[in-house]
Parts: structure tokens; sequence; C-alpha cells
């Protein structure tokens, strides 16, 4: 199974590659296909159409230049004409009768000869100037000609065609697209090559997420990608990291939160059972022992409750079944009502609970009783809990502009600093060794959050721990 993930990856980053490359690479085809053309457009123009208007022009320029004479003289002319040319050597210069065969020409070779060319037949057919390129039908070589007809009195009476070899011109032609293409070949292969590393240095960083995905997916929790780049990839790595920690972390404090129920259940429930076993065997005669056990026994059972009830919250709060059932109210009288609660149990304890009130009568705020006072005695609790050693707890309210702030400090040894940012988070109980299910403050922070208030954690100068409450004020 996992080698058919491993291949369906593999498949999917080859698909990422593909798309990738003939997306650019397309481009740049187009890109160079459409250079290329232009240049070839460019060096034909160049090349052949530059020499073929020069030589229409040559031609032109000549038959005109003959039509003013008698047929007698034009041929006179024609001979003379031949025998004083002097481009022979890289241009020939024909003259052809009525019928197209070559009277005079600079090159013996073609003189008496038929060439029937296009641009022979349109100057006498047409009587009009004319150019044409391809093979000599004798010689087979590539030629370009241009004829322009020589007409006397309405009547063609002969050609005037100049000839040139292409094979200078060919080689020069090809010479120069061999070169652009070239050129176009390089800066594709550059481009391929750059967008093939480009390509694979985002696809292998994405391989290595996806493999690490998976594992994590498949519960290694913790694994850790190396980060190579710092960029977008880069920043995707270190979020994988950093999800792969914090699950890690998850997953290890939810191990712990069951372990530390699964204790935290059992021992009251051991406490209860062995008790309620020694009441009713009947082995306790005397009073003050019965009394004691039946205290242990409701002390456990109310611990056992507040357990559940956590619990119970707790789940309300993960499905979305956690509500507020909000009315007007006096937060000062809820605090008061929580610390005169505590206030003997407290004192039981050895533990000093003390009050300060606030100069206003009411703190009014919209919010729920019940909810709330559930926070103060949760608070209460984990100060006796966690700081009952400092033997003293202090409880303050007052309004602070146009807020209630709700104030509980205990004296105990504090929170250490590095545990602080965690203390709110759900399962977390840190180094702490005191009983409980590690959710009660992500109960409170829940509620406090809800009545649009603030709920602080942090160590108090002198020692201790503080915390504070901040609610808003009803206007």
């Amino acid at each position: 199974m996992a080698k058919k993930t491993d291949l369906n990856d593999q498949v999917k980053i080859r698909g990422i590659r593909k798309r990738w490359l003939l997306n650019s690479i397309g481009v740049v085809l187009l890109i160079l296909a459409l250079a290329l053309g232009s240049f070839f457009a460019a060096l034909w123009n160049y090349y052949y159409s530059s020499t073929a208007n020069d030589l229409t022009g040559r031609a032109s320029s000549a038959a005109g230049s003959f039509r003013s004479y008698t047929r007698t003289q034009y041929w006179a002319a024609a001979q003379q004409a031949v025998s004083s040319y002097e481009e022979k050597n890289n241009l020939e210069l024909q003259f052809l009768d009525a019928t197209g065969a070559v009277v005079y020409s600079g090159n013996d070779l073609t003189t008496g000869a038929t060439p029937d060319t296009e641009d022979i037949r349109g100057a006498l057919e047409n009587q009009i100037t004319t150019h044409w390129m391809g093979r000599d039908p004798s010689t087979k070589e590539r030629i370009l000609a241009a004829s322009s007809p020589v007409v006397y009195q309405g009547v063609t009476v002969g050609v005037v065609r100049y000839v040139t070899s292409l094979s200078a011109i060919d080689r020069q032609f090809i010479f120069s697209m061999a070169v652009i293409t070239a050129i176009a070949v390089a800066i594709f292969a550059m481009v391929y090559f750059s967008n093939l590393y480009f390509v694979r240095s985002i696809v292998e960083p994405l391989a290595s997420i996806t493999e690490t995905a998976r594992l994590i997916a498949d519960g290694s929790y913790g694994v850790q990608i190396e980060k190579k780049f710092d960029d977008e990839i880069g920043e995707l790595t270190d979020t994988i990291n950093d999800m792969s920690m914090k699950i890690k972390q998850s997953e290890k404090t939810q191990s712990e939160f069951i372990s530390s129920v699964s204790h935290e259940l059992r021992t009251p429930l051991t406490a209860i059972n062995g008790w309620a076993e020694t009441l009713q065997s009947g082995e306790l005669t005397d009073p003050h022992d019965v009394q004691k056990g039946m205290d242990i026994i409701v002390s456990e059972a109310h611990r056992l409750t507040n357990m559940v009830e956590e619990l119970l919250e707790f789940s309300r709060i993960e499905d979305g079944r956690f509500t507020l059932s909000v009315e007007p109210l006096d937060l000062k009288a809820e605090v008061e009502d929580a610390v005169y609660t505590y206030q003997k149990f407290f004192r039981r304890e050895g533990i000093e609970l003390t009050y300060q009130d606030c100069p206003e009568e009411v703190l009014p705020i919209s919010g729920d009783p019940e909810r709330l006072r559930q926070v103060f005695c949760n608070l209460l609790d984990n100060a006796a809990k966690h700081g009952g050693s400092g033997k003293r707890i202090d409880v303050s309210v007052a309004q602070e502009g146009t807020e209630a702030v709700v104030r509980i400090r205990d004296y105990g040894p504090g929170v250490p600093q590095e545990e602080l940012p965690f203390i709110k988070n759900k399962f977390y109980k840190g180094t702490s060794k005191a009983r409980g299910s590690g959710i009660g403050l992500a109960v409170c922070e829940e509620i406090v959050t809800r009545h649009e208030g603030v709920l602080d954690i942090g160590n108090a100068q002198g020692g201790g721990c503080a915390v504070t409450i901040r609610l808003p004020i009803e206007a």
C-alpha cells in the first residue's frame, strides 16, 4: 500500500513538472518560432528580394534605352553592349529575340539556347518586366533572372535579360539561418535547463513535504523536513514542521491527560470504595472514626463530581454545545459569594483568604452568573492547590475605566516562566504535581472569552501567581 502511495505521489510530481515545462517551454518555443520566422523573412528579403529588385530595375532600364532604336539599330547596339559588358563574371547579360532564343550573351555557352522560363514568357507574352528564381533548365543550377521586353511600335522585337547564380547567396543565406537557429537552440536549451532546475527546486521539496505529510497522517508525529530555501517553499516547510511538532505535543498532552484523568478518577473511587466497605463491614465502632470515614466519602465524591463536570464542560465546548444564559447581574456580588463560599474551607486548610472591595456599590455587567461563579470557584481552587503553600490568597474587585477587573493572587511558588504561554491550553499541566485534569483553565478561558472579556495569568512581584479577569461594564 505504501509503495502504491509513493507511486501515486511520483506520478503527481511528474505531472506538475510536465505541466510546468509544457506551459513555460511552449511559450518560449512560440516566441522563438516567431522570431525565427521574422529573421527568415528579413534575410529572404535582404538576400533574394533585394537582388531580384536590382535585376528587375537593371533589365527595365536597359530595355527602355533600346526602345528608341530601329530593329537594325537595336541588334547592333545589343551586340555592342554584350562585347563591352564588364560584369560578366558576376552577372550575365542576354539579348533574346521574339521567339525567346538567346541571340547575344556575355556567356557564349548560352548563345542560341531557348531557356523558356517564366520571366521570358512574361516579357514576350505580356510585355511586362518580371523576374524568376529557380533551376536553370540546361545547367540545373539555381539562378535568378529578370527579363524586360524591348517594344518597337507596339511589337516586341526582343528581350533584355539579366541572369545571376544563386550559389553564393544560398550559402550566405543558409549560413545566416544556421547561426540564428543555433542561437535560438542555445536560448531554448538555456531556458529549458533553467526551467528544469527551477521546477526541480520546487518539485523535490514538495515531494519531501508530501512524504512527510503522509508520515504524519500515518501517525509519525514530530518528524521534521529539512528547510533548503528561504522562500514560500521554506514557509510551507516551517508550517508543516510546526504542525508536526504541535500534533506531537498535542498527542503527548492528550496521552498525559488520559493517564492523569485515569489516575485522578481512580484515587477518589478507591477512597470511596475503601471507606464504604469498611463502614459496611461494621468494623468501626468509634463514632469519631465513622464520621471521619463519611467525611472522606463526601469529600472524594464531591471532588469526583467536580472532575466529571469539568469533563462535561470541556466536551460541550469541543462539540459546540457550550451556551450562556446571559442576564444583567452585579459582578461584585458574584465575586463576594465565591469568596464567602471558600473562606471557611480555606481557613480549615490553614489558608487566609482576604477580599478587597471597591467603592462602587455595583458593577453591572451582562453575563451568565452560573458560569462566572464557576470561573471564580475554579480559580480559587487552583490558587489553593498550586499556591496554598504560601498560606494566603488575595481577591480584589475594582472598576477601571469601562471594565470590571477581578484579581486573584496566591503566594506560592508561581508558574515557571517557560510554562506561562501554555498554561491555559487544554490538557496542559506542566510540571505541577497537584491533582487536576488540566482542562479547568481552558474552560475558564472559554467562559471569559464568551463574555467578551480577557483572562490573564502571570507571576506577581514578590512571588506567587496573579490571575486577572477583565469584563466590559454595561453602559
